[in-house]
């Protein structure tokens, strides 16, 4: 299984653990790879995972997402680790916003995403992490 995949698995247990009809805030930590990798078989001009993430994945899942209650927050470089493991690099991390978790599986658990938006996030990314958020305040 490729470690960076969004499995049903993992929507279940969050769908079950976060409350219905309140809106949640997925955190995501990027590491590029220096050049996009895609399967075998995939039709895509060569680039970097950076270009990859930012030009062919974040507009599928755009297109995606329109209509839906999605607001980007936040969005930036990672400067600096100040506690972790030694070693462990991020290049970026970015906060959404969605109405509610149904909202976001509605958008990530579609055949048309893993067609569409799914190779490039595969290609792009060497690490990956993704954590659904509550509002606290």
């Amino acid at each position: 299984m490729n470690p960076i995949e969004i499995t049903l698995e993992a929507l279940d247990a969050a769908e079950r653990a976060i409350p219905p009809g309140q809106p949640v805030y997925m955190l995501n930590l990027l590491r590029y790879r220096p050049y996009a990798r895609y399967e075998d078989g995939f039709d895509a001009a060569p680039c970097s995972g950076r270009e990859a993430f930012h030009e062919r994945y974040r507009p599928a899942f755009r297109r995606l997402a329109a209509g839906k209650p999605l607001v980007r927050m936040f969005s930036g470089p990672v400067l600096a680790s100040l506690v972790g493991p030694q070693g462990e690099r991020w290049d970026e991390a970015a906060i959404n916003e969605y109405g509610d978790f149904a909202t976001f599986r509605s958008i990530v658990d579609t055949e048309t995403y893993r067609r569409e938006a799914a190779p490039h996030r595969h290609a792009a990314l060497e690490d990956f992490r993704l954590f659904a958020l509550a509002k606290a305040m």
